[in-house]
């Protein structure tokens, strides 16, 4: 084939074919038109002389030529543009883009918000799109729908798949109403273990502390299931305790109303929070000046507020409430 002779955007439109597998996707991912996807697709199939794609059922399925061409396609479009990044410079206090992270609302309300306060001044012309964490994020990460992902590494098991950093870990702590009328400044396993508990969930999905509690094999007594953003401030005037990450803890506690207290479960494990990107964006000197932006926030200690956790200088003890009101 004489490549003086090829248009090489087809196999820019021929990627993009292969990651959404549906033209009127790739269509608004190239910012183009879906007849103009679609003439672009007839000329791909004259070109390799070969379908390429074909309707089944509703959607379109990859013939064996376009599988084997998918992944040398690709690559070759990640070496060029790794090409061409070399030679631009990024300079953030003028740079005018967005990049689009994959997080859950902990990691936005805790992590990514000093990012974006952070960014407002250093990099005005910056723009975030912060997507929760769905069940399809390795294949948005994959399909560069997204620039990053941040999310815990116990619960991205293909994390050795692309390139990642550690970022931070983050420690359990148990959460209580201020003036629990049962906990004072430690909390026991036997309470814990009968107290009324709220059990943290991710979206659908189990969260790693509940996991964690029944590999240990900790017994629980759920009364409420309910999301890790929201359990800390379900807690204010019940007998309620629940597990919280502790940079949440720290950022909400005093509004939420809470103690935190120190797990009687010495075998709980932390969580590491990651960042992953892909291959095409590596060496990206915008994407690598944002990825150090994530480094050197998580360098840093999140405040801490007074008060929540007991201090053993000058213990707070919350008021004991008599029998007749715990009825």
């Amino acid at each position: 084939m004489d490549l003086r002779r090829v248009d090489l955007n087809l196999l820019v439109a021929f990627d993009m074919l292969m990651i959404e597998r549906s033209v009127t996707r790739a269509a608004q991912r190239l910012s183009i038109g879906q007849s103009a996807m679609s003439s672009t697709l007839s000329r791909l199939r004259k070109l390799f002389n070969d379908p390429l794609l074909t309707r089944e059922g509703r959607g379109l399925v990859a013939t064996p030529l376009a599988e084997s061409l998918a992944g040398p396609v690709h690559e070759l479009l990640t070496g060029i543009e790794i090409v061409l990044a070399q030679r631009e410079a990024f300079d953030p206090s003028t740079a005018r883009r967005t990049f689009s992270v994959i997080a859950n609302d902990y990691l936005t309300m805790t992590f990514l918000q000093p990012l974006i306060a952070r960014l407002s001044v250093e990099a005005p012309g910056i723009r975030l799109n912060i997507f929760p964490t769905g069940d399809d994020f390795a294949d948005q990460l994959r399909g560069h729908r997204a620039d990053l992902l941040v999310m815990p590494r116990e619960a991205f098991e293909e994390h050795e798949q692309f390139p990642h950093r550690v970022l931070f870990q983050d420690r359990y702590l148990v959460a209580v109403d201020e003036d629990h009328p049962e906990v004072g400044d430690e909390i026991t396993l036997e309470q814990f273990t009968t107290l009324p508990y709220l059990a943290a969930s991710s979206g659908h999905l189990r969260g790693l502390s509940e996991m964690q509690l029944d590999f240990l094999g900790v017994p629980r007594n759920v009364e409420i299931t309910a999301g890790f953003g929201m359990a800390p401030f379900l807690l204010s005037g019940t007998r309620l305790i629940t597990l919280v990450h502790e940079r949440l803890a720290h950022k909400i506690g005093e509004a939420a109303g809470i103690r935190l207290l120190e797990p009687p479960i010495p075998q709980l494990q932390p969580i590491t929070e990651i960042m992953a990107w892909t291959k095409r964006t590596d060496r990206d000197p915008g994407h690598r000046w944002f990825r150090q932006c994530l480094i050197d926030l998580a360098a840093e200690e999140p405040v801490s507020r007074p008060g929540l956790l007991p201090d053993p200088d000058n213990a707070r003890h919350p008021r004991i409430a008599p029998a007749a009101d715990r009825a």
